[in-house]
C-alpha cells in the first residue's frame, strides 16, 4: 500500500518521487511504501498551512469545538480499522491497540475540543491607577508537530488536537516507521470537514523532512516527541531562531517498591508498567527497586508472572507481548541483553529472541529481567527502550531516593508504598515530572506532562498544551 502526503486537504505524491520501504514488524516483511519528503514538501505544506491560518484563526471557538469533536466521533467509530493498521503498523498487540491507543485519541481530540471552550483570557485591575489589563492568548501561525513511532496516533492526535483547538495549522510529521494511522487521520479530518490547510501531514525521514519543519525561518513552534539526542540537535537549531520549544524526551524511570505496599496489586501493575507495548512506552519503569526485606520474594514471584507472558502474533487475542517495532530496534535493544554479563548483571530471565509461528521472520524478543548490582552499569543509566528492566534491592528510604535521582533523565516514577510520611516526603524529592504513588499511568488529561533533566523542556496536557500554542498580549487600558 502507498502512502500519500496529506497537504491542503489533499493526498499528493512526494514532489521528488521518492519513497521509503514500510515494514511489518511481526513478520518482518515489507508492505507498502511512505513519501521521503523533502524540503519542496514541507514548504508546500507550509504554504497550505499559511493560506489557511487567517480564516482558522479567526473562526468561533464553537465551530473549532465542533470539528474536533466530529474527528473524535470519526476515530471512535472506526476504531476497528484504526487498530488493525497500529497493530500492523507498529507491532504491539491488536487488544493494546483497541482498549488504548486508539481510544485515547479519540479523547485527546474530544479533550481539547472541550478545554478550548474553556480556555480564559485574563483581567487584572490596576487598582489606584484608574487602569485594566487584558491577557489575551493568540494563536502563533504555523507551528510544527514531529510525533514518535511507540504510540503513533496516540501522541500525534496529543499534539495536532491542541495546535489546532487554539486557532494554528500545522506541518506535522509523524514516525517514518509507523505512518498508517496518521495517514488515516488524514481521510478522518475531511470527513470531519476541517478546512483545507488547517493540518499537513507530510511523511519522511526526520534529517530530511523533519529537519525541514524545525529549521523553517517561519513555522514558528516545533512540539516534539522522541529521543535526547534528537531533541538536542531540534533545540541547536531552533533556538537561535526564536522558536517556541516543547521536547518531550526520553526515560529511565524508577519503579519503588517498599515492603509496606500492597503486594499483589504492585506485582500485576508492575507487570505492565515493565512490559506494556514491548516496554515501548517512555513511561514504563525499567529500573526496579526493591526493599531489601522483600526482594527474594518479589524477585521469584516476578519470574513466575514473566514467563507466562505470551510472546506472538499482534493479532492473536492470547498474546501479551508483540513484535518490537524495527529489525534495527531489535539489535539495539538486544546490543543492551547482551553486555549484561560484564557489567556484572545476572539474566533471571528472558534475553532470546523468539521464533513465533508463521512469523518466523518477524521482530520478536523474550521479555527480560536482569539483576544488577549497580546503578552507574550502562543498563541502569541509559534508555534501552524494549521489553528489559534491571531489579535491584535497597535497605533505607535514603538509599531508595539516592538510586532513583542518580541518572539523567528525570521523566516519571513509580512508587509503592502505604506510609503517608514515606509518600509525601519522596514525592516531592523524586527528580520527575511525574510521579504515580500505587498506581501506574494513570492519567487525567487536565495535568501536566513532561520532564526534567534529559527527559525535556515543557509541559503538554491540558491548558499547558493551549498555553504553549498561544501567545500571550498584555493590553493595558488607563480610563
Amino acid at each position: 500500500m502507498n502512502i500519500k502526503n496529506y497537504i491542503n486537504g489533499e493526498f499528493v505524491n512526494p514532489i521528488k518521487n521518492q519513497w521509503i520501504d514500510n515494514y511489518n514488524p511481526s513478520i518482518g516483511e515489507v508492505y507498502g511504501q511512505i513519501p521521503n519528503s523533502t524540503e519542496e514538501d514541507i514548504e508546500k505544506a507550509y504554504q497550505a498551512a499559511n493560506e489557511a491560518f487567517p480564516s482558522w484563526s479567526k473562526t468561533t471557538l464553537d465551530e473549532r469545538s465542533s470539528i474536533l469533536s466530529k474527528i473524535a466521533q470519526l476515530i471512535k467509530e472506526k476504531l476497528d480499522v484504526l487498530a488493525e493498521a497500529e497493530s500492523k503498523d507498529n507491532g504491539k498487540p491488536l487488544s493494546l491497540a483497541k482498549a488504548v491507543d486508539i481510544p485515547r485519541a479519540s479523547s485527546n481530540f474530544q479533550f481539547f475540543a472541550n478545554a478550548i471552550t474553556q480556555f480564559a483570557s485574563e483581567a487584572h485591575e490596576s487598582v489606584g491607577f484608574n487602569a485594566i489589563n487584558l491577557t489575551l492568548r493568540q494563536p502563533i501561525g504555523v507551528v510544527g508537530c514531529i510525533s514518535p513511532w511507540n504510540l503513533p496516533l496516540y501522541l500525534f492526535t496529543w499534539k495536532i488536537a491542541p495546535a489546532i483547538a487554539a486557532g494554528n495549522c500545522v506541518v506535522a510529521k509523524p514516525s517514518e516507521v509507523t505512518p498508517m494511522t496518521a495517514f488515516l487521520l488524514g481521510e478522518i479530518c475531511n470527513e470531519a470537514g476541517l478546512p483545507k490547510g488547517v493540518l499537513n501531514i507530510v511523511h519522511g525521514l526526520g534529517n530530511s523532512a523533519g529537519q525541514a519543519i524545525i529549521a523553517h525561518p517561519k513555522i514558528k513552534a516545533i512540539s516534539f516527541t522522541g529521543g535526547t539526542n534528537t531533541g538536542a540537535h531540534i533545540a541547536r537549531t531552533a533556538a537561535p531562531m526564536f522558536k517556541k520549544l516543547s521536547l518531550e524526551l526520553g526515560g529511565k524511570n524508577p519503579n519503588i517498591i517498599f515492603a509496606d505496599c500492597d503486594y499483589d496489586k504492585m506485582l500485576s501493575t508492575t507487570i505492565k508498567s515493565s512490559f506494556a507495548n514491548q516496554g515501548q512506552i517512555c513511561l514504563c519503569g525499567s529500573r526496579i527497586f526493591v526493599e531489601e526485606s522483600i526482594f527474594e520474594k518479589f524477585k521469584e514471584d516476578f519470574v513466575k508472572k514473566v514467563s507466562e507472558l505470551k510472546v506472538g502474533i499482534p493479532f492473536d487475542s492470547e498474546t501479551n507481548v508483540g513484535a518490537l517495532v524495527s529489525k534495527q530496534h531489535l539489535e539495539k535493544v538486544k546490543s543492551y541483553i547482551n553486555i549484561a554479563e560484564e557489567e556484572g548483571g545476572v539474566i533471571l530471565f528472558g534475553g532470546e529472541r523468539v521464533s513465533v509461528n508463521g512469523a518466523e521472520n518477524g521482530y520478536y524478543l523474550q521479555p527480560t529481567i536482569i539483576q544488577v548490582d549497580s546503578n552507574k552499569c550502562k543498563l541502569n543509566q541509559e534508555e534501552i527502550f524494549g521489553p528489559v528492566v534491571t531489579i535491584m534491592s535497597f535497605k533505607t528510604q535514603e538509599e531508595a531516593l539516592t538510586l532513583a535521582n542518580d541518572v539523567s533523565y528525570g521523566l516519571s516514577a513509580t512508587l509503592w508504598t502505604n506510609n503517608l510520611n514515606r509518600t509525601m516526603q519522596m514525592s516531592q524529592e523524586l527528580q520527575a515530572g511525574i510521579v504515580w504513588v500505587n498506581t501506574w499511568l494513570m492519567r487525567d488529561l487536565r495535568t501536566p506532562f513532561g520532564g526534567t533533566k534529559a527527559s525535556g523542556v515543557g509541559r503538554e496536557g491540558g491548558f499547558e498544551a493551549l498555553r504553549f500554542f498561544t501567545e500571550p498580549k498584555n493590553i493595558c487600558i488607563q480610563y
